[in-house]
């Protein structure tokens, strides 16, 4: 992998693991643009997922350090609730993670015509958003369960993790900023989880990626992630995600074209 390569992959990456379009789809698709050619070493993967999750940390620092100064305390409190919240939401892709990692991992072969039809199928949960209640509640157990099992079936290369939970949440009657406040902190369970994963079982020992473009990718995004995520929030909140769903039926469709034509 080139530098610059390296460094084009962690910008899709750090854009669509907040934006509503897929950073699986996206890097799927990438890596059949740029003629990379799919490899057991998950260590770039690893990296960039990580350079996303700082992001996370970063614009949710102060919501992550009140939780867990609420965790540390006697009483059951809300703190408390929201993490158990956030816990309750991760079993299911715990569950997928665990039980069909093989099954999950055979999809990310560079199949543009399953990236485009889950493209398609992200950009009509997006539209359905257009009916969701206009004023929203809080999120509850039983609403983060159902949110969870979206970002379970999320693990589909072209299905938008952060476009799926945040749609779920707006269409479970979830207040827009609350839904997209709990969509980018659940997502930190599940991503630390499969890192720390793919590390022990020495996924990374073998790593082609040389030093430098594995740093220039992180970078890039991290920078970009930052940047979306922020992004993403104005727009959950503002109900602008009916023309990201335009955007998916479009690059839906031309994924679908170039696996006919090309």
């Amino acid at each position: 992998m080139s530098l610059l390569e390296a460094i084009l992959l962690g910008i899709i990456q750090g854009l669509t693991e907040f934006l509503p379009v897929s950073s699986s789809g996206h890097l799927e698709l990438g890596k059949a643009i740029l003629g990379i050619e799919t490899t057991e070493d998950v260590t770039f993967t690893v990296v960039v997922h990580g350079a996303t999750v700082l992001s996370t940390i970063v614009i949710f620092w102060r919501d992550i350090l009140d939780l867990l100064k609420g965790l540390f305390t006697a009483d059951w409190n809300e703190s408390k609730k929201y993490i158990a919240m956030i816990g309750v939401s991760a079993i299911p892709v715990v569950i997928v993670g665990l039980f069909f990692k093989e099954e999950v991992e055979s999809l990310f072969t560079g199949n543009v015509l399953l990236v485009g039809c889950m493209l398609l199928i992200t950009g009509a949960l997006l539209s359905f958003t257009y009916y969701a209640p206009k004023q929203g509640g809080p999120v509850t157990f039983k609403k983060a369960l159902i949110i969870g099992l979206s970002q379970a079936i999320a693990v589909m290369p072209g299905i938008s993790r952060s476009g799926s939970t945040i749609a779920t949440g707006l269409l479970l009657g979830v207040e827009k900023a609350k839904v997209a406040r709990f969509s980018f902190l659940m997502v930190l369970i599940p991503i630390l989880g499969a890192n720390c994963k793919d590390i022990l079982d020495g996924g990374m020992a073998n790593s082609v990626v040389a030093p430098i473009p594995l740093i220039a990718g992180a970078i890039a995004a991290f920078v970009s992630g930052v940047l979306a995520c922020k992004w993403m929030i104005t727009i959950v909140t503002r109900g602008k995600l009916i023309y990201f769903a335009y955007y998916c039926f479009a690059a839906g469709a031309i994924a679908i074209s170039a696996h006919f034509i090309i």
